[in-house]
């Protein structure tokens, strides 16, 4: 066992171990975990220990917790592939922005953009990080087929009414940030900023959908408890000739949202 595993809480340890035997296949999808006592006295710990490792597998949804019936593995999550008619749903317009109520954005006194207001239907950008190095950046990275000390790293937060609604993280080439994009501050969109600054016309190369809990980070800018549902939506827009160019990521109040596909269009006259 490393020095890492040694060193955390036994029943840390423990769900490791059991997540090892599901990774493996020793506990496939379905499949129910011995009992409480079974576990007990297969690994030499007590039932606090054992119980505080299901919960910990729960949390990370390895595990489904059935009371008066056992504890089950979980299925893998299924990636589901959505075939989009290129002739109507091509173009990348910005659609976190598009989908919301717009006002232009609010000012002081001395007729500059409040830093504090929240602003209906614009984004404001809250951190702009170049080269960031996070785990999230670097899987950025290797969808953009970049190295991540190439990128930057914008995270914006869009709101409806006072109510924040949803944070974007964005990740492109640090030689193409226009310079509207380069500080905090409010913007109408930035992917219509950027598309508008670079000439780029950009268009979906692929689009996932899912589903996180929040983040202590998202959890304080959207004003909810961590651990929050949290709807996901993400992909890759490139250039008409499919080279990557932007990488967004965005996580949505998942009590204030829902994803529809309009397969025939909106006109229902």
């Amino acid at each position: 066992m490393s020095n890492r595993r040694r060193a955390a809480p036994i029943y840390l340890q423990l769900a490791r171990r059991i997540q090892d035997r599901i990774d493996c296949g020793d506990l496939p999808a379905g499949s129910r975990l011995p009992s409480e006592p079974e576990l007990c006295a297969q690994f030499g710990v007590n039932r606090l220990t054992v119980r505080q490792a299901m919960a910990e597998l729960e949390r990370a949804a390895s595990v489904e917790i059935r009371r008066g019936v056992g504890t089950f593995v979980r299925g893998p999550v299924v990636r589901m592939s959505i075939t989009v008619d290129p002739r109507s749903q091509r173009f990348d317009l910005g659609s976190l922005t598009t989908a919301v109520p717009h006002r232009t954005a609010a000012t002081d006194d001395t007729g500059a953009a409040s830093t504090n207001a929240t602003v209906e239907g614009s984004e404001r950008i809250v951190a702009v990080t170049p080269a960031p190095e996070a785990p999230v950046d670097l899987d950025a990275a290797v969808q953009l087929r970049r190295e991540a000390g190439e990128l930057t790293r914008l995270d914006s937060l869009i709101a409806l009414g006072s109510e924040p609604w949803g944070v974007s993280s964005y990740w492109i080439a640090s030689r193409l940030l226009p310079q509207e994009l380069s500080a905090p501050g409010y913007v109408e969109n930035v992917v219509r900023v950027l598309a508008s600054s670079t000439g780029i016309v950009l268009e979906y190369d692929w689009r996932a959908f899912s589903a996180v809990g929040a983040d202590i980070g998202d959890a304080d800018l959207l004003g909810v408890p961590a651990g929050s549902p949290l709807l996901v939506r993400e992909g890759v827009s490139c250039t008409p000739e499919g080279e990557p160019v932007l990488y967004v990521r965005r996580r949505i109040n998942g009590e204030r949202a829902r994803f529809v596909l309009n397969f025939r269009g909106t006109d229902t006259s």
